[in-house]
């Protein structure tokens, strides 16, 4: 068997490595290639079309180039698919869509569902490939079948959060050849390949957000969103004007604009229908108990079931202890201790140790 669990010798394993034009993807794809196996890379071009000049993260013209001088480095073959539409309707029309209604969304979550491992998976199958190989920095577990997904070693790096939505035979066909790595370990390795691309940076934040914020996205595309609107108290008091909807989301501080309070002022509520805010101070906007829709399980052990485990409602905090209720396709979790509360939109993730047991959406 070899290191991606084919029980076949890797020159017959065909690989479609997902490249980004970064060092993680571009790394995947060489030490893949100088284990032996039959690796062909593919780009995605995903948003030339709202004419951003400048990559900020991956998928745009240099990071293109830079995909393919690792692949002509390493002599293996390099296409680029050409997934503007797809992208634009499956992830950016979500984005902005989201935003118009109150909620905020993940849209690193997003492209996994729709590009990666749902488009981008179906042409490597087409290809006669025998699995999607990303950069991922998560760690699939099992055979051909029934795989479980579980945290990278390096947990500042890793990723699982994101790739909650996968779908059963989607992890069954992915690999993930970075997760049992740190991130200094996988720099190391582009810099003993000498890769055009071992000192670039890595990417940060929405890689189709090109500007300081998404809001001016939001306003070039849908302008109409941004009507201003009152802030209110608890209370039901007005105690301001909001400039539209889409520039606030659930436990934001920052960037409110309403001074002369006797304790900083959080947001609490975004009312779309009404088109109304609500703030409040930081110990009312606590809560213990989140609700979420649309599950996808990674175990199925659990359907149905209440269990003790942990969660987490954010990529960037650690996950807390808890009961998880689970009832067809929506459920709760209740938290051992009070948190933040966080904007519908988001993803609830369950783990039980280091593995990824499924998430939801939050409502």
């Amino acid at each position: 068997m070899n290191s991606l669990g084919f029980d076949k010798k890797e020159k017959d394993t065909k690989v479609i490595v997902a490249m980004s034009g970064g060092v993680d993807s571009s790394v995947a794809a060489v030490k893949l290639k100088k284990e032996g196996y039959d690796v062909i890379g593919v780009t995605l071009r995903l948003y030339n079309q709202l004419n951003f000049s400048k990559s900020k993260s991956c998928c745009a013209g240099i990071d293109i180039d830079d995909a393919k001088k690792v692949a002509e480095q390493y002599d293996f073959p390099h296409h680029v698919f050409d997934y503007q539409d797809r992208f634009y309707d499956g992830v950016i029309s979500n984005f902005i869509n989201s935003y118009s209604n109150g909620e905020t969304p993940v849209p690193c979550i997003q492209c996994n569902q729709t590009v990666k491992f749902s488009d981008l998976l179906g042409e490597s199958k087409n290809l006669n490939a025998d699995s999607l190989v990303t950069g991922h920095y998560a760690i699939r577990k099992g055979g051909l079948k029934g795989s479980k997904l579980f945290k990278a070693k390096d947990k500042n790096k890793d990723q699982s959060y994101f790739l909650f939505a996968t779908l059963q035979d989607q992890l069954d066909y992915v690999r993930f050849p970075l997760g049992n790595f740190l991130k200094s370990e996988i720099r190391k390795m582009a810099e003993d390949y000498r890769l055009v691309v071992s000192d670039k940076p890595d990417s940060q934040d929405i890689c189709f957000v090109t500007s300081n914020s998404y809001r001016d996205l939001v306003n070039k595309l849908q302008p109409e969103i941004n009507k201003e609107g009152n802030f209110f108290d608890i209370h039901g008091n007005k105690i301001g004007v909001h400039k539209g909807i889409a520039n606030y989301t659930v436990g934001q501080r920052k960037g409110i604009g309403i001074g002369g309070q006797e304790k900083p002022l959080y947001v609490k509520e975004v009312n779309k229908d009404q088109n109304y805010i609500v703030l409040a101070s930081y110990e009312n906007i606590q809560t213990n108990k989140i609700y979420f829709k649309n599950i996808n399980l990674l175990d199925y052990s659990i359907k149905n079931q209440e269990i003790e485990c942990s969660a987490k409602i954010r990529s960037t905090q650690n996950e807390i202890s808890g009961k998880l209720n689970l009832n067809e396709n929506k459920g709760y979790f209740l938290f051992d201790e009070a948190i933040c509360a966080t904007s519908p939109g988001q993803a609830c993730v369950f783990y039980k140790n280091d593995q990824v047991l499924g998430g939801g959406w939050i409502t």
